[in-house]
């Protein structure tokens, strides 16, 4: 993990995988092989990262962060598939046996107890049994997993043992009844039931120092036979065990009950301790099972609730990251609301609807996104291009601001400051803050993919390319890269480099009207117009409210000489937008070719009328000069 972190991949593949050592297994399970596919991702080996993803889920059907990785690579297999009733079994069936075992190792232990009680507790009679019992079932104030036997030892002293005798986190934590005290301390136990009151403690004050030395070498001598796992042979035999509990109780020179010294009860202690030790494991025992049973059936039912979250959850992140995003709504619309209303799902449908252009659901999910949790940066880099896009500028200065003072070595903040200055046309100033974000992470593929475009507005080809491919090879399937290297080699008439990205771009993301329309151009470029007006069409269908396809789409008509269908497609592109300077100057050329020149003078007017760029200014004025001259004297440029 070191080394991953310090970018130095090869020493950690090394690490986990050493080379003279290949049948090696991959250290910490699962995720080790998490660790391993992250490597390999990195690496570029995604058919590899797959495979350990996948080793990662056999061996932890609850590690998320591998499903997640399966799911941004596109391999994963459906949530409900992954996260299955089989998987609840299975997760239950581990987590019976585990119970059966614990079940089985305080069987055990009680059983030796109960052999070894009667020849070192003496004197315990069924009414000071039944006090003991209360006092020990109560917690101790402040450590409400720790019983009050272990901690009364002495007076105001936290045994040393007690930190290993803290019963399990599952059984206190799921189960609203009081577990019985473990009495695997033989020494506290005894010391407990002695009568080790805070009065007598003082009254012996003198040795105190003694009577801790004794006791503290007995814990230590058994701490670190459980530690140890000494065999039978060099432990110490049971009656010299018991010798020298008599010792330290001797020397302490506290009575165990009548406080002069004197065993009134030496006669019939065999018998009174046995029987009571008997019934006391059997109480434990059944308590134990009673409690095992309980706690089992709760913990198949949490299997089975978590399991169907992790399902829904699964599936809508899988559906996102395959650019089906219509269908990732519904499903976190499935979700109920306590879990809708969470930072990470009220981001992801944020980010749905980014991808389907629709800028203004994504703002108000995004803004509630951020509201929950103010201190997650996870996403907010796009919320901020949906900013830029609603040229928000107030708005977006503000988070970018938010954002630098909550983590300003996060890539995320320094994209929705290069973002603020983007908007503002400063393309340099937002090149550097774009460049700082992929200083702080090389890791972080769209701000790579900024850079690009930043680079791409100041005609720089050569380095705004040198960044598309620098996001590609940190994400393959980063499909807005794909989408950059077209549209540069677009510009630069590289058109059959240009259908290639588009493609790939539109391969990955299928649904995306923009690319749809982009490949399309790239097809009309290359004189492929047959394919070039099917795209269109797809992209009109993808999405009705936007305007560029439909604008092609005239284009290509025009180009194949379909004057009144281009004229039609352009009427429908008026209802949405009605103040675009290009369509007007569009139409007024069409017009110009079916020799409608009234039509076509007034056209380019309304054209000069809606203030359009410097470049298209000289151009329409053009036009419109020689309306009335031939067809060969005018200029193709428009």
């Amino acid at each position: 993990m070191s080394c991953f972190r310090m970018n130095l991949l090869r020493e950690a593949e090394d690490t986990l995988c050493p080379v003279n050592e290949p049948n090696i297994e991959v250290p910490s399970g699962a995720t080790g092989h998490y660790l391993l596919g992250v490597i390999y991702r990195c690496t570029g080996r995604m058919s590899a990262a797959a495979e350990q993803f996948t080793q990662a889920l056999t061996l932890d059907p609850l590690l998320w962060a591998a499903y997640e990785e399966l799911c941004i690579l596109g391999v994963a297999e459906d949530a409900d598939e992954c996260f299955s009733e089989a998987t609840a079994l299975r997760l239950q069936q581990e987590h019976t046996s585990t119970s059966t075992l614990e079940k089985s190792n305080f069987a055990n232990e009680n059983r030796i107890l109960s052999s070894s009680l009667p020849s070192s507790l003496g004197d315990i009679v069924p009414k000071q049994m039944k006090q003991l019992h209360a006092n020990n079932t109560a917690e101790v104030p402040g450590y409400p997993h720790v019983r009050a036997t272990a901690l009364h030892v002495q007076n105001s002293t936290t045994s040393n043992v007690a930190q290993f005798d803290t019963p399990s986190p599952i059984s206190t934590q799921t189960s609203s009844i009081v577990p019985p005290p473990l009495f695997r301390n033989v020494h506290a136990y005894q010391n407990t039931i002695s009568g080790d009151t805070p009065a007598k403690q003082k009254a012996n004050g003198a040795n105190q120092p003694l009577r801790r030395k004794h006791l503290d070498e007995a814990r230590l001598k058994k701490v670190s036979g459980r530690l140890f796992n000494q065999s039978s042979e060099s432990m110490p035999r049971r009656s010299a065990r018991l010798s020298r509990d008599t010792t330290i109780n001797s020397n302490s020179n506290i009575s165990q009950f009548g406080g002069n010294g004197t065993d009134h009860s030496s006669d019939n202690m065999p018998a009174t301790s046995s029987s009571v030790s008997s019934t006391d494991g059997r109480f434990f025992e059944q308590d134990k099972a009673e409690r095992i049973m309980s706690q089992d059936s709760k913990v198949a039912v949490g299997i089975r609730e978590l399991l169907g979250l992790l399902r829904t959850l699964g599936e809508g992140f899988r559906l996102s990251c395959l650019f089906k995003c219509q269908e990732a709504l519904e499903v976190y619309r499935k979700l109920p609301e306590p879990q809708f209303n969470t930072g990470w799902v009220l981001c992801q449908v944020g980010k749905a609807y980014f991808e389907l252009v629709d800028y203004l659901e994504a703002d108000r999910y995004f803004e509630l996104a951020h509201r929950l949790s103010p201190c997650t940066l996870d996403g907010m880099d796009i919320y901020s291009t949906v900013l830029y896009h609603l040229n928000a500028e107030m708005r977006l200065s503000y988070l970018a601001q938010e954002l630098i003072s909550i983590d300003r070595l996060s890539p995320q903040a320094w994209c929705a400051v290069g973002n603020c200055f983007a908007l503002r046309k400063d393309h340099e100033t937002a090149l550097k803050n774009f460049q700082r974000a992929v200083q702080l992470d090389s890791r972080f593929a769209y701000a790579h993919t900024l850079c690009g475009h930043e680079y791409s507005a100041l005609e720089d080809y050569e380095n705004s390319l040198k960044f598309y491919r620098c996001a590609l090879q940190v994400d393959e399937r980063h499909y807005n890269a794909w989408y950059g290297l077209g549209v540069v080699y677009l510009r630069q008439e590289k058109f059959e480099f240009a259908e290639h990205h588009f493609r790939r771009a539109f391969q990955i993301n299928p649904r995306s009207s923009v690319l749809m329309c982009y490949l399309g151009m790239a097809l009309h470029s290359l004189k492929r117009d047959e394919e070039a007006l099917e795209m269109m069409e797809k992209a009109i269908a993808a999405d009705k409210k936007n305007p560029l396809p439909k604008y092609q789409k005239a284009l290509i008509l025009l180009g194949l000489l379909k004057y009144t269908e281009a004229l039609e497609e352009l009427e429908r592109l008026k209802e949405i937008a009605p103040h675009e300077s290009s369509m007007y100057a569009l139409m007024g050329k069409i017009y110009k070719q079916l020799n409608i020149l009234d039509k076509a003078v007034f056209c380019f007017g309304i054209a000069l009328d809606l203030k359009p760029p410097a470049a298209d200014l000289a151009i329409i004025k053009s036009a419109m000069e020689k309306v009335h001259l031939p067809d060969e004297l005018m200029d193709d440029d428009l």
